[in-house]
Order: C-alpha cells, then structure tokens, then sequence
C-alpha cells in the first residue's frame, strides 16, 4: 500500500496528552504505550481525537486528553456542543503497544491504558467501530471525519492500513 495519503498533509497533529473536536482531518504521531482515542460521529461527520498517555487521572484536570478517563468525557462534551448525539456515536481505539520488555511484576502500560479506554467507552455506552491494539510496533493515526470516516494507520515497521 502507498505510504502517503491525499490529504494528509492537512491534518491537524496532536501532541502527547492533546484532544480536538471538529470536522477537519486530524492526526496523532509516534504511539506507543498511549492510544489515539478517535470518537466519530457519521451523522454529522464530526469527530474527537486525544492521543491517551495514562489509564487514569486521579483528580488531575490539567490535560483532559491525557488520560483515558477523562478524555472520554471531555470528547464527548465537545461533541455534544458540536450537535452529536452519543447514540450515534462509535469511537476507533488504536495504540497501546508493549515498547519495552517488562517483568512478571510490572505492569505494561499499553496494555494498562488499552483497558483503560475500553472499560470507559463500556461506561459510557460508546460502541467501538474498529480496534488495533497491543503488539509491539508503534503507530501513527491519521483521521478525516467526512462521511463515514476514513481511518489510516501507519506502523513502525513500515505498514500501512485503511479502515
């Protein structure tokens, strides 16, 4: 498949802990341990991205995208403002992958963090559309949110995907 897509270099990029809203192209670069959060709405060909670092805020109201928690209801505010409705939206989990070698007693915080945005889309009835989770190969994310959504995936070992 060809490394460059139409479009691509329009896209808006995220850095580590950002989210967006909006009906433009956007992308996320260099996952590894974090997931790119994407919540689409077809409806209104409207969608949030937040490139996820960690499970779980505890309390911390600094960076809403950073965290699996609280990325989730921050996104989902926005696109309510926006007009989605949470019926019809579905989100694309893509990220989470095992960069390093980790002991029997460590936790893998890809893996922590996949969990993470699952159970939060459960609580928050957000069926997941498409996911590409885990592995050992980082990722890059790009989104365009018109019609029914066009996902690319660009991997680490130099694939690529369409969803």
């Amino acid at each position: 498949m060809e490394n460059n897509f139409f479009g691509e270099e329009t896209a808006v990029i995220l850095g580590l802990g950002e989210h967006r809203v909006g009906n433009y192209p956007m992308a996320t670069i260099g996952l590894g341990s974090c997931i790119a959060l994407i919540l689409h709405d077809r409806r209104r060909s409207v969608a949030g991205l937040a490139h996820i670092m960690l499970p779980e805020s505890r309390g911390s109201a600094d960076r809403p995208g950073k965290f699996a928690d609280t990325a989730i209801t921050v996104l989902l505010d926005e696109m309510e403002i926006q007009g989605c409705t949470r019926n019809t939206i579905s989100a694309f989990v893509v990220g989470g992958a095992s960069m390093f070698v980790f002991s029997a007693n460590s936790l893998n915080i890809g893996e922590r963090n996949a969990a993470a945005v699952k159970e939060n889309l459960q609580k928050q009835r957000i069926r997941i559309e498409y996911e590409e989770t885990g592995g050992k190969v980082g990722r890059s994310v790009y989104f365009w949110p018109a019609g029914k959504g066009c996902l690319i995936i660009k991997r680490a070992d130099g694939t690529c995907s369409r969803v």
